[in-house]
């Protein structure tokens, strides 16, 4: 002891442990996660072997960005060698400057693929009458998303990560009137597609203001608020 200060050495098994200890912490945690995320799947009707299929298809899926189409934007761009009696409403030359829009696999194609699929298997159990009510579910959660969306200038769309599921799942509540299968598929269906038709979508017109190169639907500043409306309704099953 020194200046009251102790000093500790750990043997050689000790740091071989805490290595040990810390590889089975990232090996253990990630595995423990995607059974959460799983089990989430399960309980709307999946089996094991196709939750975790949807999972990695949605996480590869992730970087991958079909092309739509562009949207043209005129920028206006005026000599600096004007003279200072020259009209500044005269532009002296334009171009065309091109945003790209792209449809994203795992945030877009792959949920709303899984939400038809629920919403027809739960046609068939609860009848028709459930289509209006997710497209009730749809509109909830569509106007809350548009609202809480953020347009950044240079990076793009910038959707909140809770605020969707949390919304459909009280979508699933109440137009259910309660828990169970119906209000976890109206809550699922209403999530994903609410997420990206008010968050992506609606927002659409807004883009050529951004100055982006490329915007993708359920991709980079979507796909997690997406993602989470994959996994909170299934808790209401």
């Amino acid at each position: 002891m020194s200046d009251g200060v102790r000093f500790f050495s750990a043997g050689p098994l000790s740091v071989i442990a805490i290595i040990i200890l810390v590889g089975l912490l990232i090996i253990i945690l990630p595995l423990f996660i995607l059974g959460i995320i799983g089990a989430a799947f399960v309980r709307l009707g999946f089996s094991w072997i196709s939750a975790l299929a949807i999972i990695l298809l949605m996480i590869s899926g992730s970087l991958v960005n079909i092309p739509v189409y562009r949207i043209r934007r005129d920028v206006i761009r005026i000599s600096r060698n004007d003279s200072a009696d020259r009209d500044a409403t005269s532009p002296e030359l334009c171009h065309v400057w091109d945003t790209l829009v792209s449809c994203n696999l795992g945030g877009t194609v792959v949920p709303a693929g899984i939400s038809v699929y629920l919403l027809y298997q739960a046609v068939q159990i609860t009848g028709p009458s459930l289509i209006y009510t997710v497209c009730i579910g749809i509109i909830m959660v569509s106007g809350i998303t548009f609202v809480s969306t953020h347009m950044v200038p240079g990076a793009g769309i910038r959707v909140p990560l809770l605020i969707p599921g949390f919304t459909a799942v009280l979508a699933g509540i109440i137009l259910s009137g309660g828990t169970g299968l119906t209000a976890a598929v109206t809550a699922f269906v209403s999530g994903t597609i609410g997420t990206l038709t008010g968050g992506n979508i609606a927002n659409l017109f807004r883009v050529r203001d951004l100055e982006i190169p490329e915007v993708s639907i359920g991709g980079a500043g979507t796909f997690g608020a997406v993602f989470i409306c994959c996994i909170l309704p299934a808790f209401l099953a």
